[in-house]
């Protein structure tokens, strides 16, 4: 007995030593470790790392820009389902302890003893925030010291609930996925309070090894977890039984969800992108900026709308190019191994890539890269007209034979299906969700459906990508606000913005900025000028430029009015000689061009300069506002992940004079000291407007406005006369051999420039003006813009009459044929003409009508 006590009693002074021992050791391990901890009370105001958003003027998601998909949420925002999943997987025990499991502990040091290596961790949840926030993955006995220390400390400073905020926002869940609300729109595409108890089981299971239990790429395994932390769930009377039984027979529905914006605007989105990043570095990448643009959703959607249906028209007017590509097939590619060899060609189409299996006479059997057999009828294979050259397409073809053979790849579009399984964008493009995704695994029966090979379930349509491209942008005249822009076809394709990017001819597009510089000078819309052949020798040339019209015929003396509608070159080129090349740029500098874009001769005069589609949609807003200096800007605010302000745009605004008044009385203000402030009640802090400086002549403007109106109404650009409205202006642009195509027009709401080309200059084709190639596109934009909207016109100014004048000599007129009223500046009122003067040739006259001696004038060199 005695022997017993004695034993007794040293095991238990041995218990204590050891205790002690511990204790001593641990408190060595802190005064060691202590002086290097991070404060855990930073936690309070951490900074998750969160992708910058874009988003459009009336808030939709544009795109988002970031490594990690994290959308961190409130601990009251996670589904009790969720958290317990969390817990049940990961730390039972979580609301008893305080940081640390010694249970946990212990077992992770009994497996160090037993295998001589650290297996697991034995990590709370507390240890995981503090890993996670504060340490490095490294597997060593001090940063496993590091952990429980800083855990203990997190205890002290933060409660349950703020821990487990901080875990769930933050912990990797596989395919990018950072926190439980990104991985819930990730796996399943949808919000956390929509989750079922089985889904959210399946990814609380990810945490322990997101790629192994990923019931995306390992179902199986995936599943096994699930019903694993299911168990869990109801041993630890977290769920009923019910609940636990339908969980548990719940099929795997997981599957890659790529998240998509509200809708998708690649250029603007990416214009964004680079100013977030010049003001903020690569921090604007994960301190989630929300970045609010100018652009409009719905003018966006139609912006890229109108250019793809305006490019894709042009390009079937010239008819089928053929085949992408032709692959030899032997016959033993499996579904797998064609898909593959179709996705290589996703940045060549707009459309679904498709690979020709069989062709008949009257048939075409296709596999598309999403996975469907289908079929091309005659009748939906009209696209197929063949491309003979620029100006010439063949007929559509009575049959396929000769046109297409096995293994070519070819551009389709689903245009019926049983299986309505397929998504489009805003755009028309298939979504193909592959990122990061497995392909369907092949089983036993892949062979045998291979073989049976029915192509009636799914009916497509020939479809081919143009190489010709657009741009439109939108502006608000006001303050240069971008309403919308599209810089191409198809962002995939090329990222190239053609919109703020390409330096392209303007053509007559640019004559508007002449013309306005010639009224500012003293002409007026009733000036004659004479169309008639001009003759320019230069050394440089190899021969003798000789401009002509569009029509290649002439027309005698013309007044600025008709021959600006009626885009006369020859008036053009002659109005700048008169003006002087040098005194002409001075003034079109002041409009907002740059010096350096601008020839110094007189192919000015015919749009020769390089110039964006950015420039040229200033300018015209410019003339649409009256004659005040904006500049295009995208970004309005930005944002900082707690909405605060970071940056606000201060555009230039255009003031009427009660504006210009309530600024001055801003200014005012913003001088008087805070105590006059409380005495007069008036705020020190009011913000002042950036008043848009006047950068040409409001008289000449008005009149320049009434000259382009008629550009819709009886010239160039009648096409869009049947919009029916009476508010609108604009002009057409078509440079040498059709390589460029342009319209520009506004109200005094709305501006909005297009261009059609080819990104490496080649003919457009011969009857591809600007009044075909791009009004179009123009004018299904315009029509949605403003729809419901009423007029906008241009107030007329002080200091204009309106005066009848004779249409053929452009003087004050008396009789009453062959007059018009005509607006002036007061100064330039036309002197009244002799009662007895001839009458002068029809200018409508085309001049092979004429006789040699009804000429008002022989041609003339300029020189």
């Amino acid at each position: 007995m005695a022997r017993f006590v004695r034993l007794s009693t040293f095991f238990v002074w041995l218990g204590a030593a050891a205790v002690c021992g511990a204790g001593i050791l641990l408190s060595a391990f802190y005064l060691y470790l202590a002086p290097q901890l991070p404060d855990a009370a930073q936690l309070r105001t951490t900074q998750l790392q969160t992708p910058m958003r874009i988003f459009s003027s009336d808030n939709k998601k544009l795109a988002e820009f970031g490594e990690k998909r994290r959308s961190p949420v409130g601990i009251e925002e996670i589904p009790t389902t969720l958290t317990s999943a969390f817990i049940a997987a990961e730390d039972n025990r979580f609301y008893e302890h305080g940081g640390i499991d010694v249970i946990g502990l212990a077992r992770a040091a009994a497996q160090l003893i037993q295998a001589g290596r650290i297996k697991t961790g034995g990590s709370t949840i507390t240890m995981q925030v503090a890993k996670n926030f504060f340490l490095t993955r490294e597997r060593t006995f001090i940063r496993k010291f590091n952990e429980i220390f800083l855990a203990i400390q997190i205890e002290s400073v933060l409660s349950k609930p703020e821990i487990l905020e901080l875990y769930l926002n933050k912990i990797y869940l596989g395919n990018r996925a950072y926190g439980v609300k990104a991985a819930a729109q990730v796996y399943y595409g949808k919000n956390l309070d929509e989750l079922t108890l089985a889904q959210s089981a399946m990814i609380a299971g990810l945490p322990k090894a997101p790629s192994r239990y990923n019931p995306i790429i390992n179902p199986e395994r995936a599943k096994i977890r699930r019903d694993w932390i299911l168990n869990r769930m109801l041993d630890l009377n977290m769920i009923s039984i019910a609940e636990h039984k339908a969980a548990r027979q719940e099929t795997t529905t997981a599957g890659y969800h790529n998240p998509q914006p509200d809708l998708s605007a690649p250029y603007i989105a990416e214009m964004a992108r680079q100013k977030a990043v010049e003001l903020y570095g690569s921090d604007a990448y994960t301190t989630g900026l929300r970045v609010f643009v100018t652009a409009n959703s719905e003018l966006q959607a139609q912006a890229q709308k109108s250019v793809i249906n305006g490019l894709e028209a042009y390009d079937a007017r010239h008819g089928y190019r053929g085949p992408l590509d032709n692959i030899e097939l032997d016959g033993s590619e499996s579904d797998a191994e064609k898909k593959q060899i179709l996705r290589s060609y996703l940045a060549k189409t707009r459309f679904t890539p498709a690979l020709v299996e069989e062709s008949t006479s009257d048939q075409l059997s296709i596999f598309s890269l999403d996975g469907k057999r289908g079929h091309i009828s005659l009748e939906q294979a009209t696209r197929a007209a063949p491309f003979i050259n620029i100006n010439k397409v063949g007929e559509p073809p009575s049959n396929f034979e000769g046109l297409f053979r096995s293994g070519d790849i070819i551009e389709a579009r689903l245009i019926d299906n049983m299986n309505k399984d397929h998504t489009q964008t805003e755009e028309g493009e298939v979504l193909l969700h592959t990122e990061e995704a497995t392909p369907p695994q092949e089983d036993e029966h892949q062979a045998s459906r291979e073989a049976i090979r029915d192509y009636s379930l799914f009916s497509f349509e020939l479809q081919q990508s143009p190489e010709a491209q657009a741009a439109l942008i939108s502006i608000r005249p006001k303050d240069g606000a971008i309403l919308a822009l599209s810089g191409g076809y198809n962002f995939q394709m090329s990222k190239y913005n053609r919109a703020t990017q390409a330096k392209r001819q303007p053509g007559s597009n640019f004559k508007a900025f002449i013309y306005l510089a010639a009224l500012e000078q003293g002409k007026t819309a009733a000036s004659l000028i004479n169309d008639a052949p001009l003759v320019f020798e230069d050394k440089n040339l190899e021969t003798s430029w000789r401009p002509e019209n569009s029509s290649g015929k002439f027309y005698g003396p013309t007044r600025l009015r008709e021959a600006f509608y009626r885009s006369r070159n020859l008036v053009s080129i002659r109005l700048l000689k008169s003006l002087g090349i040098n005194n002409t740029l001075e003034r079109i500098k002041k409009f907002g061009f740059n010096e350096k874009d601008l020839p110094k001769d007189l192919s000015l005069a015919l749009g020769s300069a390089g110039i964006t589609p950015m420039q040229i949609a200033a300018g015209y807003a410019m003339i649409a506002n009256g004659g005040h200096y904006i500049e295009p800007y995208l970004v309005s605010r930005i944002e900082n992940a707690q909405g605060e302000i970071l940056f606000e745009a201060d555009p230039y605004v255009v003031c009427d004079q009660a504006c210009e008044n309530e600024n001055a009385a801003r200014t005012e203000t913003l001088t008087i000291t805070t105590a006059e402030a409380e005495i007069s009640g008036r705020n020190p802090e009011a913000p002042t407007i950036k008043v848009a400086p006047r950068i040409a002549d409001e008289r000449a403007v008005f009149i320049l406005h009434s000259m382009m109106k008629d550009v819709i109404r009886k010239g160039t650009g009648r096409r869009a006369a049947s919009m029916k409205r009476s508010d609108l202006g604009g002009k057409t642009g078509t440079t040498n051999d059709q390589k460029d195509a342009w319209f520009s027009g506004f109200n005094t709401n709305i501006a909005t420039s297009t261009w059609v080309g080819f990104d490496e200059p080649r003919t457009l084709g011969r009857s591809e003006y600007g009044s075909r190639a791009a009004l179009p596109i123009w004018m299904e934009y315009m029509n949605v813009a403003l729809k419901d909207t009423p007029l906008a016109n241009l107030k007329q100014p002080n200091g204009i009459v309106s005066v009848k004048i004779n249409t053929k000599t452009g003087k004050r007129s008396a009789v009453a044929e062959q007059t018009m009223f005509e607006f002036f500046r007061e100064e330039n009122i036309p002197e009244q003409e002799m009662t007895s003067m001839p009458l002068l040739i029809d200018n409508e006259t085309e001049a092979s009508e004429r006789q040699p001696d009804e000429r008002f004038e022989r041609p003339e060199d300029i020189f």
